[in-house]
């Protein structure tokens, strides 16, 4: 039956028009999408019920049809085909099958650009009053996620509140499964309050991560990355790097069933911004070879993933020309050429403004990064005499668009070593300078 719906589904999907000058209506500032592997959707499992069972293979579907092409279209009759089965499973089915469709249908609108849209889908979970909790804390994690890439951090501390607020109020359970959400929770909340400069908040929430890390076996991607980049924006380099080999030794373990979750928190991200992590912390280590051939990896997983235009790929080549500033340091060289070049780049798929633009910088997004790279490239400008006045006025630019409370912008380009800190590292996920 579930075979025979799917194929009339994406008939249907086909059939229906696309339009091709605009995106398909969606939502900007909280996400949802449900990472499920192929091998999980044979049979019908122990606690599952047939609807969700339907509900995992639809969104199987939908996102091989959506990634398999990157397109406009694709991604549309995607969505296409996941509203269609909303409207199936709708009063026959539980909460959960019908959350679980709108966190996938989260997970493309932010994959496609509709960071809103994707929002407003993770805010009706909230509306399925019978949703489990898991559904409910994957859903705040997410909508957390993408406050904190939208640079709304004090909105991002609300939402990690509630969502301690939500386990707290809750009882009963599988103990090892709310362990589990728990310790989402706690890095979530660590991670906003380490963007927002608040060490000691963070140290607080991370300092019972390692216990969340020994008691769980699976499902800690994410715990694990946050708790290394806080390790590694402190300058425990050895403890970060034992994190990010955890995070991604359990995104590629096929064994592994992954959790429910959304937008820049699928396993796909957390493999993608702990492979990235690890490369830049090699980079403070002084071990280049090593970081440029995690960094490369990293940037083919997210031309992969999301397509050769996507910003996220300018946040990875941001990572890389930051490499090779570093290296050209230690090897008393220049490499102005492969930095500036890296820059541009980078510079171009994050849809950086023109420095002298009139755009509001307080309402720019990933304007961290932004400022990383076009601090770093102001620094190749202003070395050259004949390019110095367009270099100061990238300075200038980038200095104003910076946001990070732990350091200045000049403090995060400065080469040091590595066993001092603070240091900075880019979140792939969030698109943020920690």
């Amino acid at each position: 039956m579930a075979k025979a719906m799917l194929q009339s589904l994406a008939r249907n999907a086909a059939s229906r028009p696309i339009p091709h000058t605009t995106k398909p209506k969606s939502v900007v500032l909280g996400t949802i999408s449900c990472s499920i592997e192929p091998k999980f959707y044979g049979t019908v499992g122990v606690d599952e019920s047939h609807s969700e069972h339907v509900a995992r293979q639809m969104i199987q579907y939908a996102l091989e049809l959506a990634r398999s092409k990157k397109s406009e279209d694709s991604y549309a009759q995607s969505l296409i085909v996941l509203e269609q089965g909303i409207s199936f499973l709708r009063g026959d089915s539980t909460a959960d099958s019908l959350g679980m469709l709108m966190l996938a249908m989260s997970t493309l609108l932010y994959e496609s650009g509709e960071l809103q849209n994707s929002m407003e889908k993770l805010q009706m979970v909230h509306q399925l009053g019978s949703a489990s909790l898991t559904l409910k804390v994957a859903a705040l994690e997410a909508l957390t996620g993408l406050n904190l890439e939208a640079g709304q951090d004090d909105s991002s501390l609300t939402l990690a509140t509630d969502c301690f607020k939500l386990l707290n109020s809750s009882s009963g359970g599988n103990a090892s499964a709310y362990e589990v959400l728990r310790s989402r929770a706690k890095a979530i909340k660590g991670l906003t309050h380490l963007i927002r400069g608040e060490l000691e908040s963070a140290e607080a929430l991370f300092g019972g991560c390692k216990e969340d890390l020994e008691g769980c076996r699976d499902q800690i991607g994410n715990t694990a990355l946050s708790h290394g980049q806080f390790s590694h924006a402190t300058g425990n380099l050895s403890l970060a790097k034992d994190l990010y080999e955890k995070a991604i030794h359990e995104a590629e373990d096929v064994s592994v069933k992954p959790s429910l979750s959304s937008s820049n928190m699928i396993s796909e991200e957390i493999l993608l911004g702990a492979t990235c992590a690890l490369g830049q912390l090699l980079s403070h280590s002084g071990k280049f070879n090593e970081a440029e051939e995690l960094l490369t990896k990293a940037l083919t997983k997210a031309e992969s993933h999301f397509g050769l235009n996507h910003y996220k790929v300018g946040v990875i080549l941001t990572c890389i020309a930051l490499m090779y500033k570093q290296k050209a340091k230690f090897d008393a060289s220049s490499a102005i050429l492969i930095q500036e070049g890296l820059y541009r780049r980078a510079l171009d798929k994050l849809k950086a403004p023109s420095f002298d633009s009139q755009d509001s910088v307080a309402e720019l997004g990933k304007k961290d990064v932004i400022a990383l790279a076009r601090g770093g490239y102001a620094e190749v400008l202003c070395v050259q005499q004949k390019r110095k006045g367009e270099g100061e006025r990238m300075k200038k630019w980038a200095e104003s668009a910076w946001t990070n409370r732990r350091m200045s912008l000049a403090e995060a380009l400065e080469i040091s070593e590595a066993s001092k800190s603070p240091l900075v590292v880019v979140d792939t996920r969030v698109c943020r300078a920690l």
